[in-house]
């Protein structure tokens, strides 16, 4: 390989702007998710499922009876990613369960759009999730992995720390 070659091999990592910008933009127009709890005593717990975003927070639905709804009243917090291991969006999360009454009409409507409305089962069936990130990371190779924080304690960075 030449040396030319070999300069134009070499990746170049993408701004914390535009990594905040992709990751804003993917939580808009995205609509699945993987999301991961864990309890004492279940060890790791991970799912695909929908959701839903507002602008600050995302939404999801499972069943109330189940192992994410037990790990979330044990453990207040999941992990959460988009993507794929080649572009990833990783998202810590505080997790709270929302009753299907008390959930906001257009967040419902927005997550109906793309899964099942748990609106139209029998109440006591589903249980809303609302996962209020707290550190989001965002990268696309080892050749980003430094700079990859694009919010910590919540708030979006406009300065890297790592």
């Amino acid at each position: 390989m030449h040396a030319d070659e070999e300069l134009a091999s070499i990746l170049v990592p993408r701004c914390l702007a535009e990594r905040r910008a992709y990751a804003r933009d993917r939580l808009e127009a995205d609509f699945q998710m993987w999301l991961a709890t864990g309890s004492d005593g279940h060890g790791a717990h991970l799912i695909p499922v929908a959701y839903a975003w507002d602008g600050s927070a995302l939404y999801t639905a499972t069943f109330v009876k189940s192992r994410t709804a037990a790990n979330i009243k044990a453990r207040p917090q999941a992990r959460v990613a988009l993507g794929d291991t080649a572009n990833v969006i990783m998202i810590d999360t505080s997790a709270s369960l929302m009753e299907v009454p008390d959930i906001d009409a257009d967040i419902a409507e927005h997550y109906a759009k793309v899964s099942t409305d748990p609106r139209t089962y029998p109440e006591g069936t589903f249980v809303y999730l609302r996962l209020q990130p707290r550190r989001i990371q965002v990268w696309n190779g080892f050749h980003e992995f430094v700079g990859r924080t694009v919010m910590r304690d919540g708030r979006w960075l406009y300065d890297p720390v790592d």
